[in-house]
């Protein structure tokens, strides 16, 4: 059994609470802004020429003074919700693709990976935490005390209003409030129900060492897949790509899936390495840290690949209401869009290719946390621009980012680890286990 350091548990809190006083405050900086100042901040940058638009909002309705401030101030105090919704869907992603690449390995009847499944049942564990702080940030945004969602402007789909927008109009079949909210927790719902379900079904398996329960927890597995493979999609369309309504990508759902996949494979790297280290796995050894790290470079080279389809397409049919999403993000986010490309693609290429280096702890680690790092930063491209605009690069907004990643980086360390004392580390009701541990990469 795994025993939670006194340490360990002491600095998870320790992240979570300074995450949280630096939430606190880069929260009441942004408050403290005022109209002057905004306005002052909108003026410096139509003066430095940069006008590209990071949302299609802005190329609709009035474009007076008047219009562009109250654009402007939406954008300014977007900022603190901005900061942890994207931090937040990104973890909640990391742990459901954990939970799928888990349900794969039993859905194909795969025997190396049967030693690190307590690994991931534990990283699964943080979905309903990370399915609450979703649930919270769908209630304020649904009761409009967050503006990070343009299409929930009751006015846009008036046809009285003067702010009448047709586009939104009929997309409101799907893109209505009352809908948007019973996804939203189906999709927290749905994910913490299989969570739980796995892992007791797991538990059983161990228990009884019968077969016939491990055909049940087959059956769930395959039921899980079914339900990802549909969740996975709406809520990248929910959460990430309603942010800009008029713009839409028929890649955008794998692209945004495969960057937590990649996530959530870099973390059972951190994870299983940690406990081998310590004493408390030494059945992993280096035929699994080499096929994790076979997947760790695969995943990145496949979302290398969708984040170059989807631009690729944009870029070729060069249609001017399609393309501001990426002109925005060149003008006003030239530090942070594509420098992420060496990180995500460009790192993992020439250090991962060779197949010896995988077997190589210390590299391996530090790939896993380099592909973490890049991948948050592909998510704050993801929801910054759109919500917050060009008004990114201030100190409010760097405490707000680093608050929200601190706090719930804790939150999901104290939860996994918490998780993994409550689990037997090795599965031994599994009819694959042997195979695990005498599993030997071939070449």
């Amino acid at each position: 059994m795994y025993s939670f350091s006194p340490k360990l548990k002491s600095t998870s809190i320790i992240l979570l609470v300074v995450g949280l006083v630096l939430f606190a405050v880069g929260f009441f900086m942004n408050k403290g802004i005022s109209t002057e100042k905004i306005e002052h901040m909108m003026e410096a940058l139509h003066a430095s020429g940069h006008n590209a638009p990071t949302h299609s909002s802005e190329m609709t309705g009035p474009q007076d003074h008047q219009a562009h401030l109250e654009h402007a101030t939406l954008q300014v105090h977007n900022q603190p919700l901005a900061s942890i919704h994207f931090v937040a869907v990104f973890f909640f992603g990391v742990s459901c693709c954990v939970l799928f690449f888990y349900c794969i390995q039993h859905a194909a009847h795969a025997g190396w990976p049967i030693i690190i499944t307590r690994v991931m049942e534990a990283i699964a564990s943080y979905i309903p935490w990370g399915g609450a702080i979703l649930i919270i940030i769908m209630i304020l945004n649904i009761t409009h005390n967050g503006h990070l969602f343009h299409w929930m402007d009751p006015e846009l789909t008036d046809p009285e209003s003067g702010h009448f927008d047709v586009i939104l109009f009929e997309k409101k079949r799907f893109l209505n409030i009352p809908f948007y909210a019973i996804r939203t927790i189906i999709y927290v719902v749905g994910a913490s129900f299989f969570a739980w379900k796995l892992k007791a079904m797991s538990k059983k398996v161990d228990e009884t060492k019968s077969r016939l329960d491990y055909q049940f927890l087959y059956r769930w597995a395959v039921g899980y897949i079914a339900f990802f493979g549909f969740a996975s999609a709406a809520w990248a369309w929910d959460w990430l790509m309603s942010i800009d309504p008029h713009w839409y990508s028929t890649m955008y759902i794998w692209y945004s899936m495969v960057s937590c996949l990649s996530s959530g494979i870099a973390v059972i790297i951190l994870l299983s390495v940690f406990l081998k280290k310590n004493g408390f796995l030494p059945q992993f050894n280096d035929n699994h840290l080499h096929d994790l790290g076979v997947f760790l470079f695969a995943t990145s080279m496949l979302w290398t690949y969708t984040w170059f389809a989807q631009f690729m397409l944009y870029w070729y049919a060069n249609v001017p209401e399609e393309v501001n999403y990426f002109f925005g993000r060149f003008e006003h986010y030239s530090s942070t869009f594509l420098p992420m490309l060496i990180v995500n693609f460009l790192l993992p290429l020439l250090v991962l290719v060779s197949s010896s280096i995988k077997r190589n702890y210390k590299v391996v680690t530090v790939m896993a946390i380099v592909v973490i790092l890049g991948h948050i930063l592909d998510y704050f491209n993801m929801v910054m621009p759109g919500t917050v605009g060009p008004y990114w690069n201030t100190p409010e907004v760097l405490l707000l980012v680093l608050g929200s990643i601190l706090f719930v980086a804790g939150l999901f360390m104290l939860t996994v680890l918490s998780a993994l004392t409550k689990l037997k580390l090795i599965p031994t009701g599994n009819p694959y286990l042997h195979e695990s541990e005498i599993y030997e990469y071939p070449f």
